[in-house]
């Protein structure tokens, strides 16, 4: 098979071409610009394109051997002069869901979904970071970076295919998998999802499209406590997370379903190496990732993804400083009541940045900072990614506050750049 990536530099399709290729694939693609991700990828033998995008290296490559598949994500716009040419040579175009869910079927492996509106990328870490402590062979795809293994890998003596299973654009609707844990079930994406019951739905198809389900029993009565046609373990809210040491409390759970479905996948695991590979998890990327002293990032976007890492945060200093960018404006009109004193109560003082403008609504009005923190209490700065707000980060840091800058924007791109400077 010869497939083809547009966007192949993307955080998703780069890990993608990767498993593809590793899985013994014909892989090539094309970005506009160079990165550090189309640099490891040519140097590992993958032909990429650099430059326009006007669809000449896709009929070139075309010509040299058919392309079976072309990949593009979401974000590619449906008259892409790429998407046109593959539609015009018959190549089947797919998304990167599409193409992940047939190769996984091709190389007959069970999957592993990690699923759940919040904590899907963590929980898909550690249950990474669990396999390769306890030296069990596995193949990944995770949506970020990983201190510990690739973003994404295919390994030819894997027992399992785990992967991070995102609802977005309905995308863990192409799966069938054996075994998937539920982490959270709230409501986003209101660009997929018109209301709430419409994306509670998706839910419900994917549990049943799963062969086992493992779940906390206030997300089965999110979804109104459903008579599933599979195998759905629920459970109760009063479980003892204390042999469990990480910081937050929403990661402990997570933590305990990744203890679970390791125990119900290895019966005979020594349980004393399960737990000290889960206390000794690093973490993920962007994911209250520690930069520097007193300095973290975080991807969290979403009232109930704020209030959870915040109540981490606050188990490691005293004093917790939030620098926020919010993400859609789209989604600020869905969430905006929920940003009220109870989601921010462990931030001692906020640093509110403009909304991240992203696959907006063109008819819905741009909400401002002051619209949206009308009804927090909280000491509250309104700020712009510049130099007045990094002397100020730098100046609560030097006093000993943690800080913590949190978005799905350009805030920690921004961050990074600060700190290499």
């Amino acid at each position: 098979m010869r497939i083809y990536f547009s966007g192949i530099g993307g955080v998703a399709i780069g890990p993608l071409a990767e498993i593809a290729r590793d899985a013994g694939y014909d892989v090539v693609g094309s970005d506009l610009a160079a990165s550090l991700v189309t640099e490891q990828l040519e140097q590992s033998g993958i032909t990429i394109y650099i430059g326009p995008q006007d669809g000449k290296s896709l009929r070139n490559e075309h010509a040299i051997a058919p392309i079976d598949y072309f990949v593009y994500t979401a974000a590619l716009p449906l008259e892409h002069a790429e998407l046109a040419a593959a539609r015009e040579l018959g190549i089947a175009a797919v998304k990167r869901d599409g193409l992940l869910a047939k190769i996984i079927a091709e190389k007959h492996l069970p999957l592993i979904a990690v699923a759940g509106t919040h904590g899907k990328t963590s929980t898909t870490g550690l249950l990474i970071w669990c396999f390769k402590q306890l030296g069990i062979p596995s193949s990944h795809s995770v949506g970020t970076t990983l201190s510990f293994a690739p973003s994404g890998v295919y390994d030819v003596n894997s027992r399992y295919f785990i992967y991070e299973c995102d609802e977005y654009d309905r995308n863990f609707l192409h799966f069938m998998p054996e075994y998937s844990l539920i982490t959270s079930v709230d409501y986003d994406h209101p660009d997929t999802y018109p209301n709430r019951d419409v994306y509670n739905e998706a839910f419900e198809a994917f549990i049943d499209q799963s062969e086992y389900t493992l779940m906390w029993q206030k997300d089965y009565e999110t979804l109104g406590a459903p008579d599933f046609s599979s195998d759905v373990e629920v459970l109760p809210g009063d479980l003892s997370l204390e042999h469990i040491h990480l910081a937050g409390e929403h990661l402990r759970e997570n933590a305990f379903l990744v203890e679970r479905i390791m125990r119900r996948l290895f019966p005979n695991i020594d349980y004393h190496q399960l737990i000290s590979a889960i206390n000794s998890f690093p973490g993920t990327g962007r994911r209250m990732e520690k930069l520097a002293d007193n300095l973290y990032t975080d991807y969290g976007h979403h009232p109930r993804e704020i209030a959870a890492t915040l109540q981490a945060a606050s188990e490691l200093s005293n004093h917790v400083v939030l620098v926020y960018q919010p993400h859609q404006n789209t989604r600020q009109h869905e969430v905006a009541d929920e940003y009220t004193d109870e989601t921010f109560a462990h931030a001692a003082e906020i640093y509110w940045l403009p909304t991240y403008l992203t696959r907006e609504n063109p008819d819905l009005e741009t909400l401002t900072p002051q619209q949206l923190t009308q009804h927090i209490h909280a000491k509250i700065t309104y700020a712009q990614l510049d130099d007045a707000l990094w002397a100020e980060i730098r100046q609560h840091r030097a006093a000993g506050h943690l800080v913590l800058c949190m978005g799905a924007g350009t805030i920690d791109s921004w961050l990074r750049e600060r700190l290499t400077a």
